[in-house]
């Protein structure tokens, strides 16, 4: 794939000179660039959420053992 770029004069002039560094062409010092990119799309970290957690005295919280060992949640 080939794309043209329009930079300033002094963008060109310094990949012209890290490319004379390097022993290569401007080409290969522009790939290696965007090769350091971040990916286009970074996946979205999850949230999570910790509503509820905790200790609770209302509801089943209290009764929690005695309901497991009744087998509460089996099928």
């Amino acid at each position: 794939m080939s794309i043209t770029l329009d930079l300033p004069d002094e963008l060109v002039h310094r990949l012209t000179a890290e490319a004379e560094r390097r022993g290569t062409h401007v080409v290969d010092v522009i790939a290696d660039l965007a090769a350091q990119l971040p990916p286009a799309e970074t996946p979205a970290r999850r949230r999570l959420a910790f509503v509820g957690v905790g200790a609770s005295h209302s509801g089943i919280t209290p009764r929690i053992d005695e309901l497991l060992a009744d087998g509460f949640g089996r099928d």
